[in-house]
């Protein structure tokens, strides 16, 4: 799986996190058994600017903390290359991972790491709207998450 980081901070401490979602695409792709080359965008941003895209495009006046927007939603599936395939993208506001991650007790790597690993099952076709579906994305979060990234890492 290929992973593009877009950084729409001033701050350029969220690049580090490349080898993380490296790592965390691997083990979905194994965990998952996906069969092509997925390609996915990451672009980290204020919570303004996530406020603005929340409240367009889901009718949410308030910022969140990760949306994705898949592809495979839209009536075309977008073929790059022989076997690849574009997920789509994953929005991460930065605020929240430092506000979450002191309010869970996690570090930010394990916060920002967990966003990404959300919004990507999320572009796999994962949701969570029912208590079964909750249940099913939440433990593959972990599954993937917990080796890369342990909860308790402060």
């Amino acid at each position: 799986m290929e992973i593009s980081i877009v950084n729409q901070t001033e701050d350029q401490q969220w690049d580090m996190f490349e080898q993380d979602f490296l790592k965390i695409s691997e083990k979905t792709t194994n965990v998952l058994k996906l069969d092509k080359n997925y390609i996915a965008s990451v672009i980290f941003v204020g919570a303004k600017s996530i406020h603005e895209i929340n409240k367009e495009y889901r009718g949410i006046d308030r910022p969140t903390d990760v949306i994705s927007f898949a592809l495979q939603d839209e009536q075309e599936v977008y073929e790059m290359q022989e076997g690849e395939e574009e997920l789509g993208d994953i929005f991460i506001n930065v605020e929240a991972i430092c506000s979450q991650a002191k309010a869970y007790g996690h570090s930010i790597q394990r916060e920002c790491c967990f966003l990404f690993t959300h919004g990507l099952l999320h572009l796999l076709g994962y949701d969570h709207m029912s208590e079964e579906d909750e249940k099913e994305m939440f433990t593959l979060q972990d599954v993937i998450l917990d080796d890369i990234v342990p909860k308790k890492n402060n």
